[in-house]
């Protein structure tokens, strides 16, 4: 059996969980006091913990893998590797300085006071940098510390920007951009990384088919080539016959990234009746 270590609860809690149930894996998810459960179709169970004790369960074998913010994983520096990256919960680890302050270059950050949930991180990048800057650890409200005197500058997590105009601050330099990853042990016996590798597989198709929108159109015949070369799919458009003369079907796949330029291009190359639609699963 696989074990998984996920965190309790929280955004990335309940993306994870959501990932686990398009993988077609049956669970009972973890409540306030729910400390693990059983997957009732794959051979997995699931631990419920704190994101920080995360990598410490999986270096000590507690759990095979784990699902974590990249930020967690990077400040606690266990001997893990990441084995996929999950394209969720993104953010980045920035340090913020008060908006009156005068910021030119990252220079500007020696003799300052900065205070912060990730003194590790932070440390190795004032250390690329050779700057000389004290370092104070602090948990949970990290942007308060420049306005109650604690520090002259913060290094935080950043999604949107708003928390830190909200306490009077700027975001000067982004240290590392962040999102969940599965992580894996150094050493993973061999039935294990089988089911392991079975997971990848069904995680795999899931994000492949999220970033793809499946497209049907009426052509004309004689406009078929020219729409071809916009949609060239996993191999090649699927092509049929409408019960209409000189009108056929054409069916592929797009990349999310690319829809609206390829719509738009589509219909200026003669396609008509577009639908798209969502992809569950994708199997390269």
């Amino acid at each position: 059996m696989l074990t998984l270590a996920i965190q309790k609860s929280g955004r990335l809690s309940e993306k994870t969980v959501k990932l686990l149930h398009e993988c077609g894996i049956a669970f009972e998810n973890g409540g306030s006091s729910k400390l693990k459960s059983k997957a009732s179709n794959f051979p997995m169970q699931i631990l419920y913990l704190r994101d920080d004790d995360i990598p410490e369960c999986v270096a000590d074998g507690i759990a095979d893998i784990g699902i974590v913010g990249e930020n967690i994983y990077r400040e606690k520096n266990r001997p893990l590797k990441i084995i996929e990256r999950l394209g969720f919960a993104r953010c980045r680890l920035s340090i913020a300085v008060p908006k009156s302050m005068e910021y030119r270059n990252a220079g500007d950050l020696n003799g300052l006071n900065i205070a912060t949930s990730y003194p590790n991180i932070l440390k190795t990048f004032l250390d690329e940098k050779k700057i000389n800057a004290n370092v104070h650890e602090i948990s949970g409200s990290v942007e308060i510390a420049p306005g109650i005197g604690l520090a002259d500058a913060i290094f935080d997590i950043v999604s949107t920007g708003s928390t830190l105009l909200s306490n009077g601050l700027r975001e000067v330099e982004t240290v590392i951009r962040s999102e969940a990853v599965l992580v894996v042990g150094e050493k993973l016996a061999a039935e294990k990384q089988e089911l392991l590798n079975k997971l990848l597989f069904r995680i795999r198709a899931v994000q492949t088919a999220g970033n793809r929108k499946y497209i049907l159109l009426n052509a004309p015949n004689d406009r078929i080539k020219d729409i071809c070369k916009l949609l060239p799919g996993m191999k090649s458009p699927t092509i049929m016959p409408l019960s209409t003369e000189g009108w056929s079907s054409v069916h592929s796949v797009i990349e999310e990234d690319e829809f609206w330029e390829k719509i738009e291009a589509l219909k200026a190359a003669g396609a008509q009746g577009i639908l798209v639609i969502p992809i569950e699963k994708m199997i390269l």
